[in-house]
């Protein structure tokens, strides 16, 4: 760590070569002074606690049920270093790690992002990963699925059947490595009513926290899997987070909301919905600058699977969003970018780069890709299909 004016820090990236197979597998963790990182400050705060008096023992309570997130903020310096002013918020609905890396151990979103001047947040939501002092007791069962989900999470229909072409290495060693980084960054995730609703109640009090100062921008929630459901209902649940959460980009969700009189049944009984809201706060969702549904490859649609229903419910909300008068869109990967290979967290393969490219096109579109210290003319709540640069 080197000490540079400002009191920047710079941050040396692991890297393993895109799209080389490792001679080492391990070879992610070796330094790499070529994509140093050059930040003003990082840290990480508590947020949304509540507190509990011990029933037993007057006088003695408990803090728990915060969320924990942690920042990396980058150097503002021009004409060397320039920070943007959206922040962007990493949120997943088990672990924080899969922003952090790609699972071969290349750059993950988090370095990638900051790379270019964002602001970021990790999330961990209440009763997860560093934030686990819960309010009320709960049991971990060991659930063994490591084979179910390697059909979840895309890599293949069936165990170690992987599919062709698939944005993974392909050395053996480094294929074995990443699977195992896979399957083991994770923290016990709970998919009922409950956890949804707390787990977006603390999120909406985080957008408004990470909102400061007059070159601040609001915050863009990036999301994976049920975090996306999760980010959904956050954007609905307060006025005061108008403004302050700008965009919601989804990388398959897992779970959807709608409002109400659409002929959708709430089934808040079930671990990935659909939740029906009301319209008053189905109109805030509407007045993010933009929302977008994200799909990886073999991603079909209409068939009876949950994986082909989630597809048609997100092509749902997307519309009804639309109707509202807001700025959704679906985008599929392959069927309409031509991108090959992408698993159910596009952004921990190794093309993560070029799906990066997507969002930030779609920042820019939005008006939110501009620089602390700048007007930036021109740009608004653009609409259309979004493109990305292979």
């Amino acid at each position: 760590m080197t000490k540079l004016c400002h009191s920047a820090l710079v941050l040396f990236l692991p890297l393993l070569g895109l799209g080389q197979p490792a001679p080492d597998p391990w070879a992610f963790t070796h330094s790499n002074a070529e994509k140093a990182l050059v930040l003003s400050h990082t840290g990480g705060f508590n947020i949304g606690s509540k507190i509990l008096a011990d029933p037993r023992r007057p006088g003695q309570t408990i803090t728990c049920d915060h969320g924990y997130f942690e920042y990396f903020i980058p150097l503002h310096s021009p004409p060397t270093y320039l920070r943007r002013k959206t922040s962007i918020v990493l949120w997943h609905s088990s672990s924080t790690q899969t922003f952090q890396n790609r699972w071969d151990g290349g750059p993950g979103f988090k370095d990638l992002l900051l790379q270019r001047g964002y602001p970021v947040y990790l999330y961990e939501a209440p009763r997860l990963g560093r934030a686990n002092w819960a309010c009320k007791p709960h049991r971990y069962d060991v659930s063994y699925r490591d084979q179910d989900n390697f059909a979840a999470w895309n890599f293949g229909p069936s165990y170690l059947s992987w599919w062709p072409g698939l944005q993974w290495p392909e050395d053996p060693a480094a294929r074995e490595l990443s699977w195992e980084q896979a399957t083991g960054g994770r923290y016990v995730e709970f998919d009922d009513y409950e956890h949804i609703l707390l787990h977006a109640q603390v999120a909406a009090k985080g957008a408004v926290h990470t909102e400061q100062g007059e070159e601040r921008d609001g915050v863009v929630y990036l999301t994976s899997s049920a975090a996306g459901l999760r980010a959904l209902l956050t954007a609905t649940l307060s006025d005061e987070t108008i403004g302050k959460i700008r965009g919601i980009v989804a990388y398959e969700s897992v779970g959807y909301i709608f409002p109400e009189g659409h002929n959708v049944t709430d089934r808040k009984d079930e671990p990935f919905g659909p939740l029906v809201v009301t319209r008053e706060e189905w109109k805030r969702l509407a007045r993010l600058d933009f929302v977008q549904f994200v799909w990886g490859d073999n991603r079909p649609e209409g068939g009876g699977s949950l994986w082909e229903e989630m597809v048609v419910q997100s092509r749902r909300c997307a519309e009804l969003i639309n109707e509202y008068g807001g700025n959704a869109e679906v985008v599929k990967l392959r069927e309409d970018l031509g991108l090959v290979g992408n698993t159910h967290c596009p952004f921990t393969d190794m093309n993560n780069e070029v799906i990066l490219g997507l969002l930030e096109e779609r920042l820019r579109k939005s008006g939110l890709d501009g620089f602390e210290g700048r007007v930036e003319k021109g740009k608004g709540k653009g609409k259309g299909k979004s493109k990305v640069r292979r």
